[in-house]
């Protein structure tokens, strides 16, 4: 029992660092004068993606790389089923002003390229840097197509509104303090949490893998989950989906190629029987609703939903 009160402590100092660090980072890039729609792609994104980050990180160098493993596999699918399956619950989401053909293409080969290092064996830093090369070249792209876009100023400053964790204006010692929240927050609870996730295996003879694809891939899949159920309701399904699709790429590219430089992550058989491909499915479940804008009706939520019940219970059983 201490041990899963110690593992929802660390969850939640987690998901509380995180949101300040994206607060703290969203508003220094804003007073600087970055345009809202590459901070939107790239620090939210990132920030989100922050607690996976600190998890994988840790469990590398704590020689726990089953749970790094499932943290990412397990997130990447609560991403799509969970994490876009309870907002269409709530609200459905629209796709017909959707525009997320080329973030779904990249996210498709971000999953391609993560697959096949992951068959090869071991993902040592080698391959950890290719990863973090093929991540870095889709920020860029991102980068690009967002400052393209960019629109007069006065939609520019109602898009600054709309930013996750803007706040025009902001005094310089309350940005510092969000930064610092998130800087000790982060690490804090990412050891809380391995050590406690690692602990409750132990006890219950479960594999760290098993452990890391559910308590942990759940509990830090709630920043997507927040920033996703709000967008759904004021109805921008963009945000929504652009933040699941980005956050994937995050956890497969940026999250694996950081931990790999700590040492190797070798994934288990089980986890490249199963638990990829069923990833790998519920990537390819967005296919008719990216590509032909089939609305994501609450039915289809529910049906998200269920889907992923029932992943759990395979796994857990």
């Amino acid at each position: 029992m201490v041990d899963f009160l110690l593992a929802l402590l660390g969850l939640g100092i987690l998901v509380l660092a995180g949101d300040m660090l994206v607060r703290g980072a969203v508003n220094v890039s804003l007073r600087l004068g970055v345009p809202a729609l590459i901070v939107s792609l790239t620090i939210v994104a990132v920030g989100t993606s922050a607690p996976e980050l600190l998890v994988a990180v840790s469990a590398v160098l704590e020689d726990a790389p089953g749970i790094a493993v499932g943290n990412v596999v397990g997130s990447n699918t609560a991403n799509v089923l969970l994490v876009l399956g309870l907002p269409a619950m709530l609200a459905g989401l629209p796709m017909r002003d959707c525009e997320t053909r080329t973030s779904y293409y990249q996210m498709l080969a971000g999953t391609a390229a993560f697959t096949l290092l992951a068959w090869l064996g071991p993902i040592s830093w080698g391959q950890g840097l290719l990863l973090l090369a093929v991540y870095v070249a889709f920020m860029l792209h991102a980068a690009r197509a967002a400052r393209r876009h960019r629109r007069a100023e006065a939609a520019t400053r109602e898009a600054l509104i709309e930013v996750e964790g803007a706040e025009l204006g902001a005094p310089w010692w309350r940005i510092m303090a969000y930064l610092m929240l998130g800087v000790v927050g982060l690490p804090l609870g990412a050891d809380i949490l391995v050590e406690s996730a690692t602990a409750i295996a132990r006890t219950y003879r479960v594999s760290e893998t098993v452990i890391g694809l559910t308590l942990v891939a759940v509990g830090t899949s709630l920043p997507e989950l927040a920033t996703t159920i709000a967008a759904a309701l004021r109805r921008q399904t963009d945000v929504a989906l652009g933040n699941v699709l980005g956050s994937n790429m995050a956890n497969l590219l940026g999250i694996v190629g950081m931990a790999s430089l700590f040492g190797a992550i070798p994934v288990s058989r089980d986890v490249l029987q199963f638990d990829l491909l069923v990833m790998i499915g519920a990537s390819l479940l967005l296919a008719p609703f990216v590509l032909w804008r089939v609305n994501i009706s609450r039915w289809w939520g529910a049906a998200f939903a269920a889907l992923y019940a029932g992943y759990l219970v395979a796994i857990l059983s």
